[in-house]
């Protein structure tokens, strides 16, 4: 009895003397082989250092021909991606399935009523499947972003309108018990799905949470303080954990803050609270990223699109050096909880702004050893369809060309496209 008791009051010492992140260290190192961990700010694969650049391309799996699914890894593989970001989700409305037979669009749920169908056929997920499975095969595991906070394919909105109705804010989204079940009923089903799957990096609570959408704006319940996405991010990632004990889970937001004293800035004579760092988006990056089951933060970059009122011809804001400071802040709060930080989307338009800006950007990621993943990833020479496809909404494929959003980065653009596969080559000098 007596070294029982000794036994016991040794293992608590040794746990006392670990600290939190340590001990969570310890236990995700204790994953199957293929998976990826972390050790304090820093991912590992099978114990070593796994610093990358990855790719985002939502477009992916929308794809019919699997040659060009395969050409799309083998061009990302030549560039040094090790991880791929896209979406695990793609819904449609009951009134869309009619085209979607018809045109061969990939989707995974059908909405007729407050209830969702899934659909895991060869236009469903087989196509899912078939883009985790070979990018395993080119040595690239894949973030599945579970929903979409945003209209395009599917999103929060698409649950709110069938199932609370006309009328509803979009933040009800994260707290209506009626929304919150079949958000995880979908969950489960991917997470079920591919669990037991190395080639899966993370699992992403949804891309770009906020208070507010496209249409439906933001209620009084989900402002500064309120902390509705904090206590959503919460329970949603202790579900997740509770399906899958190994996989790493975050966010999927932009990093929006809720500081004390905000960033302020004048316009029009007026001083303007930042909306990135006052709380108001919902999000509240410091807090979130402390979490239990948020195991690395996330963060998106667009300041042309984030302040059009300031980047303006002859005025003194700079894009590239807001950009280094919101890089700097977001460096300072992963140091602080001990997690690794991933610069998950950031993107300009304009060649000449890419080729400008872009390397002092990654620069100072990599100097601060995070990764990184532009968006976006474009690729050249698809074939199906003749290379011309009307995917949806104004995404298509045009002369062998994937999606361009103004923001995509193709092999031929060789002084944007060198700035990361460079970065991929430093990244696996680090992973060795």
């Amino acid at each position: 009895m007596l070294i029982v008791q000794l036994t016991i009051l040794l293992l608590s010492a040794v746990a006392l003397a670990l600290s939190s992140t340590d001990y969570r260290d310890l236990q995700k190192r204790s994953v199957p082989h293929g998976f990826v961990t972390t050790r304090g700010t820093q991912f590992e694969l099978d114990g070593k250092p796994f610093a990358f650049v990855g790719a985002n391309s939502y477009w992916l799996p929308l794809l019919n021909s699997k040659a060009d699914v395969e050409k799309t890894f083998k061009s990302m593989q030549q560039a040094g991606v090790k991880v791929l970001r896209t979406w695990g989700f793609n819904a449609i409305n009951g009134s869309e399935l009619a085209g979607a037979l018809q045109s061969g669009l990939t989707y995974y749920q059908v909405w007729n009523s407050s209830e969702w169908i899934l659909n895991d056929g060869p236009q469903g997920l087989q196509r899912l499947d078939h883009v985790i499975e070979t990018a395993g095969k080119h040595d690239i595991k894949v973030i599945l972003a579970f929903t979409n906070n945003w209209v395009g394919y599917g999103g929060a909105e698409l649950y709110i309108n069938w199932i609370a109705g006309a009328g509803k804010t979009h933040d009800i989204f994260f707290t209506d018990p009626r929304i919150i079940a079949p958000y995880q009923k979908y969950v489960r089903t991917i997470v079920n799905r591919y669990k037991n799957s190395p080639n899966i990096f993370a699992w992403e609570l949804a891309n770009e949470a906020r208070c507010l959408g496209d249409i439906l704006p933001a209620g009084p319940n989900c402002v500064a303080g309120t902390n509705v996405l904090p206590k959503w991010y919460r329970q949603q990632s202790d579900f997740v954990r509770s399906l899958d004990p190994h996989h790493l889970i975050t966010t999927g937001g932009e990093g929006h803050f809720f500081w004390k004293k905000p960033v302020e800035f004048w316009f029009n004579g007026t001083l303007v609270s930042d909306y990135n760092f006052n709380g108001q988006a919902g999000e509240d990056f410091d807090r979130d990223l402390l979490l239990p089951n948020i195991d690395f933060g996330t963060y998106h970059m667009y300041p042309q699109t984030w302040y059009p009122q300031l980047d303006t011809p002859g005025s003194n804001f700079s894009v590239e050096e807001w950009g280094l400071g919101w890089i700097n802040a977001h460096v300072r709060s992963a140091n602080s909880a001990n997690k690794p930080l991933l610069l998950e989307e950031f993107g300009l338009s304009g060649l000449d702004n890419k080729t400008d800006i872009y390397p002092s950007w990654v620069k100072r990621a990599l100097d601060t050893r995070h990764a990184i993943m532009p968006w976006q990833f474009g690729t050249l020479g698809l074939t199906e369809n003749g290379g011309n496809r009307l995917i949806k909404y104004a995404d298509a494929l045009i002369n062998g060309a994937s999606p361009n959003d103004g923001n995509t980065i193709y092999p031929n653009q060789t002084a944007a496209w060198d700035i990361f596969t460079n970065a991929a080559k430093i990244q696996a000098q680090r992973s060795r």
